[in-house]
């Protein structure tokens, strides 16, 4: 029987609580429950270690447990499968909220819950279904998604891991890089070519499972942002995959990939957003406390003018994400995707920069984490697509 999914609990938040911006009125009341569940949770179980994880580099072993005791873990997934059956949104303010707290978790998260968890509901077949998502909502399992290789970045469909059909099984040559969860991940949505005739209709994806001869973990590296996220090199050697886990058809790989293109730039929106705000309400915070000249640095024009550029990118930043995501799947969203992650990813940041000023020295030093937050928000101009190729995606749906 499918596990059923945990209530989500409501409890009090922090000092900082929820932002409430403008588009807070665009929310339902379940979305509210969402998201203020979320930061308490958060707050409470992350908050005390966040600059601790990205001291050492240390991934919380439990994480993905406590995580899906409180249910998000299939976050767009119906209960049937052990999710909440929520919508994008519901996702995306899970992201913002968690990378409040630490955007090292939110991004092993959107890596779990979007790119593998959401991917294999979407694209898999009844049985794999069954087979994978209760273990994966619960967080016995953890997901990660594996596309990027040595020489296969932004060109995705450039990627020259090999799957060779023999018998019942695909073999799998090749090396995989800078995947998130990858060494820590029980399940891997993983492409590989099957065609070497065909350059974007000769690739399949497969559903690997991390145990299997064959396949091992190659290189863990230390990033310089969104440290206690493990990001991994993977090598297939001869790594025997079972045809029954084809997911989606074979040499239709690149369709698999682009359906979740849009949905996982959206998801993965909510990190920047959420570092930009806490950027934001620890700059007010220090404003109002911080005394030179014999009165609160707040009152100086300079530092409001800062604060209101702020507030204002990221009012601008919510409205362009939510309402993306709130017509995601009714529509055709690739530019609006792709501006959405670019502006968010950019605008955080620069904020997170600005937050940095305001702090003056006390900014610069790692016992506050400022830092931190400059340090994560700079993958994401560059994980998930870089901004230069945002601006290519947007360019080219403007001009058909």
């Amino acid at each position: 029987m499918p596990r059923k999914p945990p209530k989500l609990r409501a409890c009090g938040f922090g000092s900082r609580g929820v932002y409430r911006g403008v588009t807070n009125d665009l929310l339902t009341d379940e979305h509210r429950l969402l998201r203020d569940t979320v930061l308490a949770f958060a707050r409470t179980e992350f908050g005390p270690i966040a600059d601790e994880i990205d001291r050492t580099d240390a991934f919380p072993s439990d994480l993905f447990t406590r995580l899906g005791e409180l249910g998000i873990l299939g976050v767009t997934v119906p209960p049937e499968y052990g999710g909440a059956g929520a919508d994008l949104l519901s996702g995306v303010l899970v992201v913002e909220q968690l990378a409040r707290v630490s955007g090292s978790i939110a991004l092993s998260y959107a890596a779990h819950a979007n790119l593998c968890v959401n991917n294999l509901y979407v694209n898999g077949t009844e049985e794999q279904r069954q087979q994978y998502l209760p273990g994966l909502c619960s967080g016995e399992l953890v997901g990660a998604l594996a596309i990027t290789e040595p020489e296969a970045g932004s060109d995705a469909v450039g990627i020259k891991t090999k799957a060779v059909s023999d018998g019942d099984d695909y073999v799998l040559n090749g090396t995989k890089t800078f995947i998130t969860n990858g060494s820590i991940a029980d399940v891997i949505v993983l492409y590989a070519r099957t065609d070497d005739k065909e350059r974007t209709r000769g690739i399949t994806t497969f559903i690997v499972e991390t145990d299997l001869p064959g396949f091992s973990v190659s290189k863990k590296f230390d990033k310089f942002g969104h440290r206690g996220s493990p990001t991994a090199e993977l090598s297939l050697d001869d790594c025997r995959v079972p045809r029954a886990n084809v997911l989606g058809t074979v040499n239709q790989g690149v369709d698999v990939m682009m359906r979740g293109l849009d949905v996982e730039r959206v998801f993965i929106a909510g990190e920047p957003l959420g570092i930009a705000e806490e950027a934001l309400s620890l700059s007010v915070e220090y404003a109002k406390q911080r005394e030179q000249f014999g009165q609160p640095i707040g009152d100086f024009q300079l530092i409001q003018a800062k604060l209101a550029d702020m507030y204002t990118q990221i009012e601008a930043a919510r409205a362009l994400l939510y309402q993306t995501a709130a017509v995601a799947g009714e529509r055709n969203v690739h530019k609006e995707a792709a501006a959405a992650i670019l502006f968010t990813a950019e605008m955080a940041t620069q904020v997170a920069l600005d937050a940095m000023q305001i702090h003056g020295g006390y900014g610069y030093m790692n016992e506050l984490p400022l830092g931190r937050l400059v340090r994560d928000a700079k993958l994401l101009e560059i994980g998930a697509g870089t901004s230069e190729i945002r601006r290519l995606i947007i360019a080219r749906e403007l001009l058909k």
